[in-house]
């Protein structure tokens, strides 16, 4: 399909992942069995990796910053986590008590949470997130805006990076994340990705226009390399 042509041409290390805030459970999508986690952006690996299954708040609650930005209640033992959590980081200098505000944080808590690699999910996903290097990137921004996914100033987030998922859906409108310090360390992503995050309902779209830009993109290239040849200082 061109859709998987497109993507596979990206050169990505892992699948795009569609994560899907749902009311009920997906039909056909068994639950996460595979044991507690420290965060529920690990999630994105395993989906990253293939695998495709849905989770229920509870196994969002270890990480008390993406609990708070998926709308997700602690339980009343837990119900100081997130208070020592941004009390660590504020004290330790990773953040400032006035950035807290502005975090994105859904509208609502889902009772599920789906994720799976998006070229066979069985869900109806909300976002679609890819972790990619700075020049799939460009390509990335450059199919989002060009399909009207994307503003031409599109945002950016730093930390959490899990709020990258409300901010595109909240906007409805692709973002950009650099991966915090947590969510590195709890993915492997490695330190030369970051994510783009696009809203599912212009996922088709957006890949019609991505495959137009590959191409447009390596004639540009090769002009490019035929205009540097002319200008030996530069080899």
């Amino acid at each position: 399909m061109a859709e998987h042509a497109a993507i596979k041409a990206l050169g990505l290390s892992g699948s795009p992942v569609a994560i899907g805030f749902l009311d009920e459970v997906p039909p056909g999508v068994e639950r996460w069995t595979g044991g507690e986690v420290p965060a529920g952006c690990t999630f994105w690996r395993f989906a990253k990796e293939g695998k495709t299954f849905y989770t229920e708040p509870s196994d969002h609650w270890n990480c008390a910053v993406g609990s708070y930005t998926h709308a997700i209640s602690l339980p009343p033992e837990r119900g100081a986590a997130l208070q020592d959590t941004v009390g660590f980081m504020v004290g330790s200098g990773y953040i400032e008590m006035s950035e807290v505000p502005g975090i994105p944080v859904l509208p609502e808590a889902p009772k599920f949470i789906a994720y799976g690699p998006v070229e066979n999910v069985p869900f109806q996903p909300d976002v679609i997130l890819i972790a990619s290097r700075p020049a799939a990137a460009m390509l990335l921004y450059e199919a989002a805006v060009r399909s009207g996914a994307a503003a031409a100033l599109s945002p950016a987030m730093g930390r959490p990076a899990c709020a990258v998922l409300p901010l595109a859906k909240g906007q409805d409108s692709s973002a950009f994340s650099f991966g915090c310090k947590g969510n590195r360390t709890y993915t492997g992503l490695p330190d030369d990705e970051l994510y783009f995050c696009v809203p599912a309902g212009k996922w088709e779209s957006f890949v019609k226009e991505l495959a137009t830009l590959e191409d447009a993109n390596q004639k540009i290239e090769d002009y490019s390399l035929g205009r540097r040849s002319q200008f030996p200082i530069i080899d």
